[in-house]
């Protein structure tokens, strides 16, 4: 490899944005999670056979699995010559030869228009539209290669272009997902944390808000307010009051509102909805109505868990119309989202119609997901909270329990004698007894003195229930060894 004086990027020369940035979900504990599948392969002995990794929320590599009218209409526009075959309901036909009507050359195989195929932004706007009671309008709808990345886009809009005091500040939820925290040190732009009530069902309180932004004044340009509704970690739902109470407060700052809404189709607790924030925003009327609002959405959580196709979209409102056509500038240098992400976005946002070929089947399969996501968010809700020395608020939406842990002293101090925080120490510790693979609530950022780790509920309903077991049984041990 040569001395390190010969190469132009050294850990000395390294952009150190890229130094500071952190992404637990896919961090140290799901490195070593990897290891001992591998050393698993090969035959080492461990006090389990498999590694289960709850550490993400990638539905189908947990056994969910797929729709079958998505990928029928995948499998017609990535091989059109399947379109004269008499395997496919016509309503699937009709979707597919929509999709490549819309594609240059018929072909999914080239490029769209960097905002996405029309059709389909007209199919999200007409979703929007009949979800939210007002109307969407397609040149607003942007398609993009996951959420994740049509979060960046527009957070790259805000940034300032300018360091120390001067740089963006964007207000992020504690717990928080961490493509947040990592977005902002690559922009090398401020965090402005503010803290969810873990007591009251993990509420976003007003004064915790403006707490939160009179102390990163002096440090920052607070320029918006990230939200995560249904919450990741958390697992919760906000209210529509609450929402109200974030939208007025965002007026008052002049924040620009980021809604990350890619949970919209998990709701499980009874009496929880989900509201969007277009559509709280309009019902709130003027000055409101006019404020900026970028909300987002994915084909890889909700019934679909098409993680892999990474398909997204955000709808952006109220821009400047000069502002509109930067923005619209800065996402064609990434070409395009892929094609196929976006058809698996059509098929979220237009559906089959009753009446129609695919509705049956369509229904049964949603339902049923969402049905054994509903038991499975009852389920661990009611294990965790029936444990010593652990506590857990009600899985009211998305894919993932956030249980607080209660650590004995001595183990904190066993976590500090090998540099490792407290709830990281916890999760290693889980991980090689029981090959269960959680993330740290400290990857989340938590309120200091707490301890926490996230862990989807994707898993069967019976492997959860042995996965649960498995847990406690080493809970337990772990408090009784650190007593």
């Amino acid at each position: 490899m040569g001395s390190i004086d010969e190469h132009v990027l050294t850990l000395g020369t390294l952009n150190p944005n890229v130094l500071e940035l952190q992404y637990a979900v896919r961090g140290p504990i799901v490195i070593r999670a990897t290891e001992l599948e591998k050393e698993l392969k090969a035959g080492v002995k461990k006090p389990f056979t498999r590694v289960v990794k709850a550490n993400i929320g990638d539905c189908h590599a947990t056994g969910q699995k797929p729709i079958t009218f998505i990928r029928q209409v995948l499998a017609l526009c990535n091989y059109p010559d399947l379109l004269d075959s008499d395997l496919f309901p016509e309503d699937v036909k009709a979707r597919a030869r929509r999709i490549l009507d819309d594609c240059k050359g018929n072909s999914i195989g080239s490029y769209s228009d960097s905002c996405g195929l029309q059709v389909i932004r007209e199919d999200v706007a007409r979703y929007i539209s009949e979800r939210d009671g007002y109307p969407s309008d397609p040149s607003h709808v942007v398609l993009s290669t996951g959420a994740s990345d049509a979060i960046k886009s527009v957070m790259t809009l805000l940034l300032t272009a300018k360091g120390g005091n001067d740089r963006a500040g964007f207000m992020i939820p504690i717990p928080q997902y961490p493509l947040y925290s990592a977005a902002i040190s690559e922009y090398g732009a401020y965090p402005i944390p503010y803290y969810l009530n873990e007591k009251n069902k993990w509420s976003l309180d007003v004064a915790e808000l403006e707490r939160s932004i009179a102390e990163a004044r002096p440090h920052c340009q607070p320029r918006a307010i990230v939200v995560i509704n249904p919450g990741n970690p958390t697992g919760s739902v906000l209210t529509k009051e609450n929402i109200q109470e974030i939208i007025k407060f965002a007026k008052r700052e002049k924040l620009f509102i980021l809604a990350d809404e890619v949970y919209q189709h998990n709701i499980y607790a009874e009496g929880a909805a989900f509201f969007s924030f277009k559509q709280t925003l309009m019902e709130l009327g003027s000055p409101y109505d006019q404020m900026e609002l970028a909300s987002f959405m994915s084909a890889s959580k909700g019934f679909m868990g098409e993680c892999g196709y990474r398909g997204g979209y955000a709808e952006v409102i109220n821009l400047l119309p000069e502002v509109r056509a930067n923005y619209y500038k800065s996402i064609s240098a990434k070409l395009c989202p892929p094609i196929s992400g976006q058809a698996v976005v059509d098929c979220v946002v237009n559906t089959p119609k009753p009446g129609d070929p695919s509705y049956e089947l369509f229904i049964r399969e949603k339902e049923d997901v969402l049905a054994k996501l509903k038991e499975k968010a009852a389920l661990i809700t009611q294990l965790f909270n029936s444990i010593e020395g652990i506590s857990c608020n009600e899985v009211a939406g998305a894919m993932y329990a956030f249980p607080r842990i209660y650590l004995p002293e001595k183990a904190i101090k066993a976590a500090e004698a090998v540099g490792q925080t407290p709830d990281s120490f916890y999760c290693f510790a889980l991980l090689e007894e029981t090959g269960i693979c959680t993330v740290p609530g400290s990857g989340f950022r938590e309120e200091e003195g707490t301890f926490h780790f996230r862990t989807t509920i994707l898993p069967p309903v019976e492997e959860l229930r042995e996965v649960l077991t498995n847990f406690k049984t080493f809970h337990l041990n772990f408090l009784a060894k650190y007593k």
